[in-house]
């Protein structure tokens, strides 16, 4: 995590950068604020701290000459997470963002060392809480677990702070003058206060998402952060093509929202979901690829310029996104039951992933799961190691035609899950909280009713293209995507010449992580065709 270089690296370094000077007491990088770029010291002593809520200063690390500071913030060029202050005189080596990307392509070995440090570090902050907004409210309040989910989907450390339960808690609505019914609040780096925000409103308050420059031509735009999106996104990247991903959520799709995937090639001991996303999403901003997440896509349209078409994508506010290329993989939407209460109770009580979050929510308890794909069993298998029971409610007669046999033996091995076959749920009782669920077997119209504060609901996914109306892609009767169909048109084509669709989004589509990776790889080679054609 805290590598010393050695001379002749640093040596190696100075062509990337600038020598800048900096006295004693002279603040190098303020949380909230950009930093001036990746800093290697020369000479001298920098501090690395964080100030807590209630102004106390935590130094985090020390650093000395022959070391850099920066973590993955630097390599995208987001707001510092923490203050670096020199403790004395120092001399250093400034890399502007850019041309840190230069560094890891180019001096591979020496890249690596760098980038293993800035993951590292960024996963310390996140164990220590370290840097981030604070959320201030109910920790089982459904907002505050909405706003916690995304942050950490996003991969950003952060604090919750309940009052019901933190002394610290009390102290900050004391001294804000805010009234408890008008939790939660986030307290931004910035010194900004939100009440409630959207996850558009605090991304840009974190200045997660910056206005787009509608002035620039991408060569292709990539709609959806799953699987798919990241491996098209590194592909083409990584082969100089300009490269923009979009996502209305969070990078990582329904693949990061797993709590374990075990039959991923090269991975023989399992990797979370969220694991797995965000070292693809890293290794794309690695490559320079833009991110704009979370800002939803509104609209798919083209204009004429000269003797070609150029697509715009609708976005945000107003903003519009310009590209010769676009790739649609978007993924899909968590299928809902139909019981007329349910909206009610989601967030809070009905969840649609299991993390940890959920977790410790449910710790000890007896809890509900419907589900029987392989999703559903990740999810039970990972839940029953926190809870007292699981009930996996089944729709059909057996696992064995929906679910990997590995999951099902491991489902079977576990004494705390009881598997409910041909059954549905029927209803969901409670005022404020979800206090019991009831569900009815098919076969012997049997009703059975626990006490249950926690379901969750993990029975497929319907596709993600309501933003393709009126623009001309042609979608089958269930709303995938179609592509290879007509004269010329590569098998991840759309009807409409230079989109194409990749991963869960796409009719026919095999729905595993390694087929959306492998199709996200393919489109690349198929862009650089059109591209050519169009040239």
């Amino acid at each position: 995590m805290f590598p010393v270089l050695e001379p002749r690296d640093v040596e190696r370094l100075k062509r990337f950068g600038k020598s800048v000077s900096y006295p004693a007491s002279a603040r190098i990088v303020k949380t909230g604020s950009l930093a001036p770029g990746f800093v290697v010291l020369l000479s001298g002593k920098v501090e690395v701290s964080q100030e807590t809520a209630l102004d106390q200063r935590e130094v985090i690390v020390t650093y000395q000459a022959g070391q850099f500071s920066g973590e993955l913030a630097q390599l995208s060029n987001r707001p510092s997470l923490v203050d670096s202050v020199a403790v004395e005189d120092v001399e250093a080596l400034i890399i502007a963002p850019e041309r840190l990307r230069d560094v890891l392509v180019q001096e591979a070995a020496l890249g690596e060392r760098i980038m293993r440090a800035l993951i590292l570090r960024r996963t310390n902050l996140l164990e220590l809480s370290a840097g981030g907004p604070v959320i201030l409210g109910r920790s089982d309040s459904a907002d505050v677990m909405r706003l916690q989910g995304f942050l950490r989907r996003s991969v950003q450390p952060h604090r919750v702070l309940d009052p019901e339960r933190d002394p610290d808690a009390a102290a900050l609505i004391e001294r804000f003058h805010v009234d408890t019914h008008h939790l939660p609040i986030v307290l931004c780096l910035n010194g900004k206060i939100l009440r409630n925000p959207g996850e558009n409103e605090l991304a840009r308050c974190m200045g997660l998402i910056r206005r787009i420059d509608e002035a620039r031509l991408f060569d292709v735009a990539i709609v959806g952060s799953g699987p798919a999106g990241l491996a098209a996104a590194v592909y083409a990247a990584s082969e100089g093509l300009s490269t923009v991903v979009l996502d209305c959520r969070a990078f990582g799709g329904q693949a990061g929202a797993s709590a374990r995937i075990e039959n991923y090639l090269g991975f023989p001991t399992g990797i979370s979901g969220l694991a797995l996303m965000a070292r693809a999403y890293n290794q794309a901003q690695k490559f320079g690829v833009e991110m704009v997440i979370p800002d939803e896509v509104h609209h798919l349209g083209a204009e004429q310029i000269g003797s070609g078409s150029t697509y715009t994508l609708d976005v945000g506010d107003g903003e519009r996104v310009r590209a010769r290329t676009v790739v649609i993989a978007s993924g899909a939407r968590y299928r809902r039951l139909d019981l007329a209460n349910l909206s009610q109770f989601e967030g809070a009580s009905v969840h649609y992933w299991a993390s940890p979050i959920e977790a410790r929510l449910c710790e000890g308890q007896e809890i509900a799961l419907v589900g029987a794909g392989n999703s559903a069993g990740q999810a039970a298998v990972y839940l029953a190691g926190q809870v007292e029971k699981v009930w996996l409610i089944v729709r059909g007669a057996s696992l064995a035609a929906s679910m990997s046999k590995y999951l099902i033996e491991r489902i079977e091995a576990q004494p705390n899950i009881e598997v409910v076959l041909r059954t549905e749920v029927t209803g969901l009782h409670g005022g404020e909280n979800l206090t019991d669920v009831s569900w009815r077997n098919a076969d012997t119209g049997e009703e059975t009713m626990r006490q249950i504060r926690h379901l969750f609901l993990l029975v497929g996914a319907d596709p993600n293209t309501d933003w393709l109306a009126g623009c001309d892609v042609a979608l089958d009767q269930k709303g995938f995507v179609r592509t290879g169909v007509g004269r010329d048109r590569h098998p991840l084509e759309t009807s409409l010449p230079g989109t194409f669709a990749i991963g869960d989004v796409r009719a026919g589509s095999i729905k595993r992580v390694a087929s959306a990776v492998g199709e996200g790889a393919q489109v690349v080679a198929a862009i650089h065709e059109f591209l050519a054609r169009a040239r």
